[in-house]
């Protein structure tokens, strides 16, 4: 029921009409990744929340609510356009989670070393890392926003941040997630003029890195099409992160 109403919140924006960067609100830096404005309610904050409007080549890409305790994101929103490209492999992470007088815009941790003299162990204070993402068993790294709904290759580029990733179980992320990302949306969306997205877990119970990095014990993804003005309609999908199978809700 609780995952359920997590969801329904997510998605009841579709009914109202109505940098990376850290910021004190979504609604006054970034609100075009949500319907309405309107990002979803409390009910989503963790204790310890860090709001990003994700920033790359000087334009916002998307919004994420990132978990500084857990190190990972409790939901990603974006419009879904999606569009040719290559899939990038450079991993980026977020300066401005060390303190606000670090670049507003998401740089890679060899550029924080060199042109900064930030060390790594300054960087994993406030965030995960690439080395918190080696030899992983049985997970992998898991977009919220992934790349395919980008349309570009600089709005591809700024999914590979790790405030946007989260350890998802690996046969999930390459079967029915990826299924559902790639041919389940396209279908769903072919009449949308526009489509908005929130992707985002429920924190678990276990940790990869030794502890440092959560494992959602559940991965959610809800969405809002508008067909036109008068017309829209939503949907959701949620899945157990340890099995290769979604289930979707409908609200």
């Amino acid at each position: 029921m609780l995952l359920v109403l997590v969801l329904l919140q997510v998605c009841l924006c579709c009914l109202w009409l109505g940098s990376t960067e850290v910021v004190t609100s979504f609604e006054g830096t970034c609100p075009q990744f949500f319907f309405g404005g309107t990002p979803p309610g409390d009910a989503l904050e963790p204790d310890s929340a860090a709001r990003i409007c994700q920033r790359y080549k000087n334009q916002y890409r998307y919004a994420t609510l990132y978990d500084r305790n857990r190190r990972i994101p409790i939901y990603s929103a974006y419009l879904y356009q999606p569009g040719d490209g290559k899939r990038p492999n450079t991993w980026m992470v977020e300066p401005q989670l060390m303190g606000s007088s670090y670049p507003k815009e998401m740089k890679t941790e060899w550029t924080l070393m060199t042109t900064l003299n930030v060390s790594q162990n300054e960087i994993k204070k406030s965030q995960a890392v690439l080395q918190d993402y080696k030899n992983l068993t049985n997970c992998n790294r898991g977009h919220l926003n992934p790349n395919g709904h980008q349309p570009n290759p600089d709005s591809k580029a700024s999914t590979f941040t790790l405030t946007n990733i989260v350890p998802q179980y690996e046969k999930l992320n390459g079967g029915q997630w990826n299924n559902y990302e790639q041919s389940i949306m396209a279908t769903r969306t072919a009449d949308c003029a526009n489509t908005y997205i929130v992707v985002g877990v429920v924190p678990g119970n276990n940790y990869i890195a030794k502890g440092r990095v959560n494992k959602p014990s559940h991965i959610w993804s809800a969405a809002c099409c508008e067909v036109d003005n008068n017309h829209r309609r939503s949907w959701a999908v949620i899945a157990e992160n340890d099995k290769n199978a979604i289930t979707l809700v409908t609200l």
